[in-house]
């Protein structure tokens, strides 16, 4: 059954190496850090990386939105420093 609530962030990054590179940080975590409420995918098309959560309710659903910005934003400052 899919949850009644969803979000998807449709991420930009400024060429396709950069976000291939932050998909290959997130993407261990999907299936990994989801709790019984929330679910998360990814999908990558060129330079935009998709996140789609879902969650069984909107207290669950800000809970993975936070937790998946959060990831991106780190995999994104780790990924340029190099």
């Amino acid at each position: 059954m899919t949850p009644p609530h969803r979000t998807v962030f449709e991420l930009d990054y400024p060429d396709e190496s950069l976000a291939r590179r932050v998909e290959r940080s997130l993407r261990p975590e999907v299936g990994d850090i989801e709790g019984d409420r929330t679910t998360a995918e990814l999908a990558r098309e060129g330079a935009t990386l998709r996140v789609t959560v879902a969650a069984e309710d909107l207290v669950a659903l800000r809970a993975g939105c936070n937790t998946w910005l959060t990831l991106a934003s780190v995999a994104e400052a780790a990924s340029q420093r190099r």
